[in-house]
């Protein structure tokens, strides 16, 4: 059976940011302490116009460019968020349309916490190796909420990642999708009850056994199945609702820092959930080189986790840069942006 491939990537990410420093600061706590501890230094914050949608679209149509495709050959687009605009109304159509895909579409939009981008990826993935479709977009994007005070809200961000997947003989195929599995239960770290704008979440009980249990039994998943040897893994990105997670989880499977060099991104745009690790992925996209590996652990409280082996068909392609300035704002004109999401 063929594989599915990575075909191009985009990403969105606003301007705006806001330092842990500064949040800390209005709640009269230590600003160094925490980012150290948290190892976050900054976040980005969403305008009042960026949404999930529009932040959706910005990156998907940076990836059809990329791919240099006509818009038409795309055929399914699957959105995973937090954060939908409409409780009933999909970004998916809106995407199809907007983004002028196929009228004859497979689409949806996805929910499962901060792994619904990369279940995105598994369903478009399936799609590709079915036959079904030439060209899907699994998209994970988000605004996340947090509540003001809550500990969520010095990593509580917003962005969007779409990958644009293909055939693995397509001419302009970056990474083959070698394996891909999930592991799941229902423990319930992290909620948001119908009605409610802000999540709940148990303290503690995030750590074990949400994201560690999972995470962990993800990669020994992923490793038994592709028979892999994890010290011969080129680059490994982890889901970053922190920096410490992730690192602590590659400490305890013997992962170097150097593998997850270009995939650890959540210092300086906080957590972005649903779009957290598909976002590492493109930036590891960019470095990564031919015959190169890596290995994508991503996690979504309630719980679950996706695991993929992925390796590189070419050398990594880079994204246009970005030359709008990033902007700073203070805790007031935090709180006036996060009024709109």
């Amino acid at each position: 059976m063929s594989h599915s491939a990575i075909v191009s990537f985009g990403r969105y990410l606003p301007v705006f940011r806001i330092t842990t420093a500064t949040i800390a600061e209005h709640w009269g706590q230590d600003g160094r302490g925490i980012a150290a501890s948290i190892g976050v230094e900054e976040k980005t914050v969403p305008a009042p116009d960026e949404d999930t949608f529009t932040m959706a679209f910005e990156a998907s149509k940076q990836a059809i460019a990329m791919a240099g495709i006509a818009s038409s050959e795309v055929s399914a687009v699957f959105v995973g968020s937090e954060s939908h605009p409409y409780a009933v109304k999909p970004t998916s159509a809106m995407l199809a349309t907007a983004l002028e895909l196929h009228p004859f579409s497979f689409a949806a939009d996805l929910e499962f916490a901060c792994k619904a981008g990369t279940a995105a990826m598994q369903i478009v993935d399936a799609f590709v190796r079915s036959g079904q479709i030439h060209y899907g977009l699994a998209i994970g994007s988000d605004t996340a909420q947090a509540k003001p005070g809550d500990a969520l809200e010095y990593t509580a961000s917003a962005g969007a990642a779409a990958l644009l997947l293909g055939s693995e003989r397509s001419a302009s195929a970056i990474a083959r999708i070698e394996e891909t599995l999930s592991f799941t239960t229902d423990t319930p770290d992290f909620w948001r009850p119908s009605g409610e704008k802000f999540p709940h979440h148990a303290g503690r009980f995030t750590g074990e056994p949400g994201y560690f249990h999972h995470v962990r039994e993800a990669i020994r998943g992923i490793v038994e199945v592709a028979k892999l040897d994890l010290r011969e893994i080129d680059h490994v990105i982890l889901h970053m609702p922190n920096a410490k997670f992730p690192q602590a989880i590659a400490k305890e499977f013997g992962i170097t820092k150097e593998q997850l060099r270009h995939g650890l991104i959540v210092p300086r745009i906080g957590n972005t959930y649903s779009a957290c690790s598909p976002l590492g992925l493109t930036f590891v996209l960019e470095e990564a080189k031919k015959d190169e590996t890596i290995l994508l652990v991503s996690y979504g409280s309630g719980s679950g986790a996706d695991a993929f082996f992925m390796t590189m068909l070419r050398d990594g392609v880079r994204l246009p840069p970005d030359e709008r300035e990033e902007q700073h704002v203070d805790y007031s004109q935090y709180i006036e942006h996060s009024r709109t999401h």
